[in-house]
């Protein structure tokens, strides 16, 4: 060793001996850490982040970083916690600020930290803050110790002279360490949602991310999985998911670096968004979830839906509405007798609801197609000349709940609306409009539009108390990208629209926290956990073809628990069975969109059959536990098994694709059960005249050996039910 370095080690040796004892921050949860430590100069760093460590202790063992130099100098370099621009970070940051006097660099110190107990978990907030600048950054994490689940958000905010100008604001900055990564990320676009994508990450960035302006998710979704060492396995290895709750441009940037470290920095797309941050705002950022799992896909699918469940989907924890719904059977085309007679079948089938889609409202414009209407929130008087009122009537007469569709934050440029507050909508000025289904986005960055957005459901169902559901749609991005509101600070229109949409849920749900609402944009294009806090369910896609819904379904069900996750039965595929159509939609939370006259009456029999199973083991299917069994991506086969917390009941569904002549299938063996409890097994969900008997099985039996649950005939399913007897 040169005389320089061993000079530079003691130097180092010394200084790490006089300075003082750096703190430890500890995150944790019943299975994961988070260790974070201030180094001798004040900056935060992560210095362990992986399966939880028996002695917490050891983690004072952890030096904050010592890399040496290839020329044989030492270079102190760690993982700064929530690192900004313009210093001696070179990699991506999860902080930049152009400051008030045009200086560029920031630079943050830890000053204190707190630790509460929060619903459910413990919070601690770290307050960094820059010794130049009056620049203050909170660092929120929530850590649910029983799900096993990390929340993480951060909050930004200065008392410089001016405005700074953030061009980078992360929710969280992250480092994993393995030899190898792999990520799945989730795209796709309308009827062809969640399609899975795995690559092994290499040296540089990998981003995901949307500029979709209004909704997260069309051609790519705000969640992801990644795998360490070795591709994702259902039940083995260690696995990260994660997904940031942002109803508009996202992005997650994956950065491997040029030591093999992993960056994760999930964070709004600062696309065309250099936000304009006055002295005294806090800008805060969306929340970040994500869980660490040791044993595969499935145990970190399991956590992320009892977090949900718990904590983050309104009425998680409550029952769920079954459904018919009118679009597919009528679409704009209807008058008040004809939703009185689907009241009438909608009783008939024995769901809970009958629901009223689009094509309700305008007069001056009438909503008879996509052309006209959106903003005019008046009921037809052609359709409905005794108004909502009496349709919510009719159905109590029926012996069904009514629900009502509503696109509270778009309008038609045909719309009185729009011809009085043409302002109100985000339009270019002196360019051609480009319109995206006939319509433009309302500006809910205005307090005034989001006051108008939020009168529209309040007006409904304030006239209309007995309504008991809404399905709130957006089926339009942002175009013509311009607000007439902001004026100068049209950078902060994106980020400033979607906090007004939050506004407007967010007032929405506490005047009526026990109303029921579907999330629903064009099909799946909201699908994030920070809307979910609002709504009891999204619309997983507009694709309700049985065979390509399984592929949706199994993906979203790797973030969101299927009580999330409505999906209906309808004439997507007629070539495809009623009772295979059923028993697709009966995996997710039930409901249907389909003429029942078209049904045979073998076929309607099945389904009012199948209905009431379904309501009877919603708590199985609903609240359980979801083990996936056999995947469709693997496969011309799928099977999920649903298991109650207490283990006594459980439900399967199988379902044969598309399988080869005579091919080969074996025993699906369960997961989940009580292996020392024996189980009676019955098949459900059988077609009229069909017979079947009941056996029984040790739990052992059932998941070690298991039952042939495939068959070669295309596209058909089957659906069992366990219980202890």
């Amino acid at each position: 060793m040169s005389t320089v370095r061993l000079f530079l080690t003691a130097v180092v040796a010394l200084v790490a001996t006089i300075a003082p004892q750096a703190q430890t921050i500890r995150i944790s949860t019943s299975q994961t850490d988070l260790f974070l430590k201030v180094n001798p100069q004040g900056r935060l760093y992560q210095v362990y982040f992986g399966e939880k460590l028996a002695n917490a202790a050891d983690a004072e063992l952890l030096d904050w970083a010592v890399y040496a130099g290839s020329d044989g100098s030492i270079c102190k370099r760690g993982h700064e916690a929530y690192a900004a621009s313009g210093g001696e970070e070179f990699f991506e940051p999860a902080l930049a600020i152009t400051h008030a006097d045009g200086n560029q660099t920031t630079y943050l110190h830890y000053k204190e930290h707190s630790v509460n107990r929060v619903e459910g978990g413990t919070e601690t907030v770290i307050t960094l803050h820059d010794k130049l600048y009056p620049v203050k950054v909170k660092l929120h994490y929530v850590a649910y110790d029983k799900e096993n689940v990390i929340k993480t958000w951060s909050e930004i905010c200065h008392k410089e002279r001016g405005a700074i100008s953030l061009w980078r604001y992360a929710s969280a900055m992250l480092y994993l360490q393995a030899d190898r990564y792999f990520l799945t990320n989730y795209h796709g676009d309308w009827a062809r949602e969640a399609y899975p994508a795995t690559q092994e990450l290499q040296f540089g960035k990998k981003v995901i991310d949307t500029k979709l302006g209004s909704r997260a998710a069309m051609q790519s979704h705000p969640f992801f999985q990644l795998a360490f060492d070795t591709e994702a396995s259902a039940n083995s290895g260690k696995i990260m998911l994660g997904s940031i709750g942002w109803t508009g441009n996202f992005s997650c940037t994956f950065e491997v670096d040029n030591v093999g470290v992993l960056r994760l920095i999930p964070a709004i797309n600062p696309y065309a968004s250099n936000y304009q941050l006055k002295s005294g705002e806090v800008f805060t950022t969306p929340e970040f979830v994500f869980t660490l799992s040791y044993n595969g896909t499935e145990a970190a699918k399991r956590s992320l839906h009892d977090w949900a469940r718990r904590y983050q989907l309104k009425d998680g924890m409550g029952d769920r509405l079954t459904l018919l719904n009118n679009w597919e059977n009528t679409a704009f085309d209807f008058d008040e007798e004809k939703l009185g007679h689907l009241m009438d079948e909608a009783k008939q089938l024995g769901v809970d609801m009958f629901l009223l889609d689009d094509g309700w409202f305008g007069n001056a414009h009438p909503r008879n197609n996509d052309d006209a209407g959106l903003g005019d929130w008046q009921p037809n008087r052609t359709k409905l000349p005794n108004g909502i009122s009496s349709l919510t009537r009719m159905a109590t007469k029926a012996g069904v709940k009514f629900g009502l569709w509503v696109e509270p934050e778009m309008v038609n440029p045909e719309s009185e609306l729009y011809k009085k507050h043409p302002d109100w909508a985000i339009t270019l000025p002196g360019r051609d409009t480009y319109y995206y289904r006939n319509q433009l986005v309302l500006d809910l960055s205005n307090p005034k539009v989001q006051d108008f957005v939020f009168s529209v459901v309040d007006d409904i169902m304030t006239e209309n108390p007995d309504i008991a559901y809404l399905k709130w749609d957006c089926n339009s991005p942002i175009t013509n990208i311009h607000s007439a509101y902001l004026k100068q600070k049209q950078c902060n229109l994106y980020i400033d629209h979607v906090r007004g949409v939050y506004n407007v849920m967010r007032r929405v749900s506490e005047k009526y926290p026990s109303l029921p609402m579907m999330l629903c944009a064009g099909g799946g294009g909201r699908c994030d956990y920070e809307a979910l806090k609002y709504f009891t369910e999204f619309w997983c896609s507009d694709d309700t073809d049985p065979y390509e819904r399984l592929y949706i379904q199994w993906s979203m069900s790797d973030f969101f628990p299927v009580k999330a996750m409505a999906s209906h039965v309808t004439n997507w595929n007629k070539k495809a069975s009623v009772k295979f159509r059923v028993d697709v939609a009966s995996m997710c939370k039930l409901g249907f969109d389909i003429d029942l006259k078209s049904l045979s009456a073998d076929e309607l029999q099945f389904c009012r059959e199948a209905v009431a199973n379904y309501c009877r083991l919603k708590p199985v299917i609903l609240d359980g536990d979801q083990y996936k069994l056999v995947s469709p991506y693997h496969g011309n086969h799928a099977a999920v098994n649903y298991v109650s917390k207490d283990k006594r009941h459980a439900v399967v569904f199988a379902y044969n694709l598309h399988p080869r002549y005579k091919e080969h299938s074996a025993n699906v063996c369960l997961r989940g059960l009580d292996p020392a409890a024996t189980y009676e097994v019955k098949e459900i969900n059988l077609m009229p005249g069909a017979k079947t008997e009941s056996r029984r099985y040790s739990g052992d039996y059932l998941m070690k050996i298991g039952l042939p649950l495939f068959s070669d005939a295309e596209g058909t399913s089957t659906v069992y039910e366990f219980f202890v007897i």
